[in-house]
């Protein structure tokens, strides 16, 4: 039995790493790091819309391919791999995903075509403070169809256009669109340690919302969304930890010391070895996670959280392990491999921590078992 992509994918898959070569190269993601700028290239944003990536999970009747999940996979992990500085994870994984599975047929219409053709970028605006968001944290309230809170970070809320934002109703959590160029929404870049994906602070007050799904649904269709956010990320994950032992590895053979290339030593070897290994078990759980996904399969949540943990394991691991091969010179900003070692913590946080991760994944294994 073959458990890898159909030819057709894969052939997706190499076009997406010829097309993210030629238009994003490190240089690319280094020259946006080095400029005062949100670390967003609207010119790559319009040519990734126009390869029709923003729409490959999206239904043909709102203007978007209708390929499936494990079409849009392959293009997570290249865009991991690229380290590509847009906002595709917060505008597809999140804000898209939010509509397929709670909008009304009205706001999929309204809002779906806009994200096809990368007019809408989207994100989703639901942490206040640290830890794992829960009921208990969410501060934010909507009164009489307007929003007051802050929320804190929000990844890409620099350049976002519409949030899906978590909120309280009479005490239920639940879960609104806003416009955050529209009346009301005030917002400000926060440093992070990857500029090439920054976040922002988001201020309410009184700012209009329009509600997506039921009172009181939040959380659930919260924690729904993480789980199939979660799968693509660790795509993207897998994609970049993959280019990190590629990196190393290429360096280890054209790094010579004491008259050898410093592969040849036991220590590279070792290190090469254990990220080769961390990597094939992150690709074998996200492969787990995009069948999931992609049948809407009941085990999606715990797939989605052996993806998210082992994912973000091998891509830190894997960078972390890239700067130690290139040795002084590794921790330098002329050599990429800070590139990556940002991107991994970055991911590492997005749709919550590997520890809040491993917490969810442990609890929802003792309930199955005590069922």
């Amino acid at each position: 039995m073959n458990f890898d992509f159909s030819d057709e994918q894969l052939a997706l898959k190499d076009e997406a790493r010829k097309f993210l070569a030629a238009k994003c190269p490190p240089d690319h993601v280094r020259k946006l790091m080095d400029e005062d700028s949100p670390g967003f290239d609207p010119e790559l944003w319009a040519q990734v819309a126009e390869q029709g990536w923003l729409g490959a999970a999206i239904p043909e009747e709102h203007g978007g391919l209708g390929l499936g999940y494990l079409e849009l996979c392959c293009i997570a992990e290249e865009l991991g791999r690229a380290v590509a500085p847009v906002p595709f994870a917060s505008t597809v994984y999140f804000f898209a995903e939010a509509l397929l599975r709670a909008g009304t047929a009205e706001q999929k219409a309204k809002y779906l075509p806009q994200v096809v053709t990368g007019e809408i970028i989207g994100t989703i605006a639901s942490a206040e403070q640290a830890g794992p968001v829960s009921a208990a944290n969410i501060n934010a309230e909507v009164s009489g169809g307007k929003l007051n809170g802050v929320k804190m970070p929000v990844t890409d809320g620099v350049v976002a256009h519409h949030a899906v934002v978590l909120a309280k109703e009479g005490g239920k959590p639940t879960l609104y669109i806003v416009d955050l160029n529209g009346p009301g929404v005030s917002r400000e870049a926060v440093n992070t340690i990857d500029r090439s994906r920054e976040a922002a602070r988001v201020e309410f007050k009184d700012a209009p919302v329009e509600r997506l799904g039921e009172v009181g649904d939040g959380l659930a269709l919260f924690e729904a969304i993480n789980d199939r956010a979660a799968v693509l990320i660790s795509f993207e994950q897998v994609g970049g930890a993959d280019m990190c032992l590629e990196m190393a590895k290429n360096y280890a053979l054209d790094r010579f010391a004491f008259g050898r290339q410093i592969g040849g030593y036991q220590a590279i070897k070792h290190r090469l070895a254990d990220m080769y290994a961390k990597n094939v078990l992150a690709r074998g759980n996200a492969y787990y996670g995009a069948w999931a996904l992609n049948s809407d399969a009941p085990e999606l949540p715990i797939a989605a959280a052996g993806a998210r943990i082992s994912a973000s394991d091998a891509y830190w691991f894997a960078a972390r392990e890239n700067v130690q091969v290139h040795g002084g010179m590794g921790f330098t900003w002329e050599v990429d491999c800070h590139l990556h070692y940002r991107r991994s913590r970055q991911l590492g946080l997005v749709a919550g921590s590997a520890r809040s991760w491993k917490h969810r994944l442990v609890t929802m294994l003792e309930r199955r078992n005590a069922a």
